[in-house]
Formats: C-alpha cells, sequence, structure tokens
C-alpha cells in the first residue's frame, strides 16, 4: 500500500478497515493507550474467527527471541491469504534491530506487529528506516494535561454519549493522563446511562466517586471568583481525604490555573483567549471574572507563594505544618 509517513492512530485503523494492510507495523512510544487499541484492532478484525487457530500468534518480547520471530514471520498462512503475529511487550527483546533483515524483505502474507511500549525506538536508525520503508512507524505520544478533556469529549461521542465541558475536565484533572483508566471509567458510566446521554458532573459523583463540590476545579473557581469561604470548605474537605488530595496533585493544578489566569491579564486581543490559554471556550469567562479580582502583582506573587507551599508539604523547611494549613495559608495571602 502507498506509505504515510505521518500516519495518525485513526488514518491507520481506517487503512486496516478498509482492508490496506502493512506487512510490518511498529508500534513505539511512552503512551501504551493507542499501541493497544492499533493492535486489538488488527487481533480482532484481520482475520476471521475460523482463520486465526492456524493463522494468528501472540507472543511476548521476553519469552521469545528476534530469530524467532523472523522464523514465525517467514511462514506461509494455512488456508487463509494472512497470518497475523503479534509481539506484545517488544521492548523487552534483546536487540530489536536484529528484525531488520527480515523487515527489508517481508513476506506480504504476513502482518508482524511489534508493540514496543513505554519507550521510543530511536527514530534516527537504519532499523526505524526500513520499518518506514517497508510498513509503518506509529509513535504514540502521551497527551499534555490540556489536551485531555478534548480526548474525553472525543472518546465519549465515539461511544454514543455527550459530556459537558466541566464534566470532561473534571475527569481530567482527577483520572489524570492513564488513558486507558479513562476509558473504563466512561465505560462504567455508560453502563449506567441510557444511549445518546449527556454526562454531567452529577453523573460523575453518583458512579466514578469524583465529588462535583469538592475538587480542585471547584476550587480554582472559588479562588477566580474571591469566595474565600467556599474556597475553605473545599480545603476542609481536601483536609478529610488527604489521600485523594495531596499537595504535589493540588499545586501544580493550581499553578496551571494561576498562571493562565494572568496570561489573560495581559491578553491584549482578549477574543484570542481560548486559543492562547489552550482552553474550551466555554472556560474563558472563569479567566475573564479571575483577571477582574487580581492585579498581575498579586497573581505573580501568588504563583512564587503556591511554589512555597509546595516546597513545604514536600519537609522542606517543614517538618509538622499540614498541607490542609498550608493551602489556607495561601488562599488567605492570596484573597486578603
Amino acid at each position: 500500500m502507498a506509505k504515510e509517513q505521518s500516519q495518525t492512530y485513526k488514518s491507520i485503523i481506517d487503512n486496516i478497515r478498509n482492508g490496506n494492510y502493512s506487512p510490518v507495523y511498529l508500534l513505539h512510544g511512552e503512551e501504551p493507550y493507542y499501541i493497544d487499541l492499533i493492535a486489538s484492532y488488527i487481533e480482532n478484525h484481520v482475520l476471521q474467527e475460523s482463520e486465526r487457530d492456524f493463522n494468528q500468534t501472540i507472543v511476548y518480547g521476553h519469552e521469545v527471541t528476534e530469530a524467532d520471530i523472523i522464523n514465525m514471520a517467514k511462514r506461509y498462512p494455512m488456508m487463509s491469504e494472512y497470518q497475523v503475529i503479534i509481539v506484545r511487550e517488544a521492548q523487552k527483546l534483546s536487540k530489536i534491530e536484529n528484525l531488520e533483515p527480515y523487515i527489508s524483505h517481508p513476506l506480504n502474507s504476513t502482518i508482524l506487529v511489534l508493540c514496543h511500549k513505554y519507550k521510543k525506538v530511536d527514530g534516527r536508525t537504519k532499523f526505524s528506516s526500513v520499518v518506514k520503508d517497508k510498513g509503518v512507524l506509529f509513535e504514540s505520544v502521551r497527551l499534555y494535561d490540556d489536551k485531555l478533556p478534548g480526548f474525553i469529549t472525543d472518546l465519549c461521542s465515539q461511544k454514543g454519549c455527550s459530556i459537558t465541558p466541566e464534566s470532561a475536565l473534571l475527569m481530567a484533572e482527577f483520572l489524570g493522563n492513564d488513558l486507558e483508566k479513562i476509558q473504563n471509567e466512561i465505560d462504567k458510566l455508560l453502563i449506567n446511562l441510557k444511549q445518546g446521554a449527556t454526562i454531567t458532573p452529577d453523573e460523575i459523583e453518583r458512579y466514578i466517586g469524583i465529588s462535583k463540590e469538592f475538587n480542585v476545579f471547584e476550587l480554582q473557581k472559588a479562588i477566580g471568583q474571591k469566595d474565600a469561604l467556599k474556597a475553605h470548605k473545599i480545603i476542609n474537605y481536601f483536609g478529610a481525604n488527604p489521600k485523594d488530595n495531596p499537595m504535589p496533585k493540588i499545586a501544580p493544578m493550581l499553578y496551571s490555573y494561576l498562571l493562565k489566569v494572568l496570561i489573560y491579564s495581559q491578553l491584549q486581543d482578549k477574543s484570542q483567549a481560548a486559543k492562547a490559554l489552550g482552553v474550551n471556550p466555554f472556560f474563558v469567562r472563569d479567566y475573564q471574572i479571575a483577571a477582574q479580582n487580581y492585579t498581575q502583582d498579586r497573581l505573580i506573587n501568588s504563583i512564587t507563594w503556591l511554589r512555597e507551599a509546595d516546597a513545604k508539604s514536600k519537609g522542606i523547611d517543614n517538618y509538622s505544618i499540614t498541607d490542609e494549613f498550608l493551602l489556607k495559608e495561601f488562599i488567605c495571602k492570596l484573597m486578603y
């Protein structure tokens, strides 16, 4: 098939769905989610179920050698047009580059899938060049935090439901960039919702257990609105549930929020705020309110105060002050 040098997950799946197979797929990178999705799609869709017993082989990198893989790949399929070989945990092969002689001259009847998780293959090597020339070299990159709400929104759409911007942000902040975990939680939600439903903070609280009132997102809103009472209530909740709300998790989120408020306050063209901040336009109003409530000098100082609180929470110049007290102290400095 014609090669695309900058293939995406979607383009790879579309090609496979249309029967445009490559003889080699090297799926590598820090994010395992897309690697697993592509490998699973190949496993479940290339061969008919009746063909898989004799023509589909799944092995693990720590159990086989490169010579074993080459010998398997050189076999011809039985009563099928293709055979599929999936090597999971290919990063555990002793030297994956030893596959280069086969990849240079692959059998078109073999589809070899190498799942090289959690780290990249050096794209400057001859091995990578050969893979690009003969097959598909796909790097699965970890999503930055600001891309997670968009990922969640798109995933919900693919699954036949929708999600409010607040809910997508709430899930992103509390589940982090573990994409498989996010998918599992959305699947858990959908078991309890009707087809085409809209996921709101109420559903997230009921079925995932993330409080819709006492979370970092709501703390940010309280800070932006200069609502000290609400901020202290949320921090009290954090203090009562320290394992779920540690300072190392809260501080980076608040830092990112305050930095965006500062950036907003300095924008000449506020119509470009969503793009400049990397946020859904739905949330621009929150940054506008916060920028009206705090001077630029106070915002700059707040970032310094937050760093100091974060350092103390890690034991620097502090041996007994709790995270709850440090957050309350930070709020008082910021708002008064």
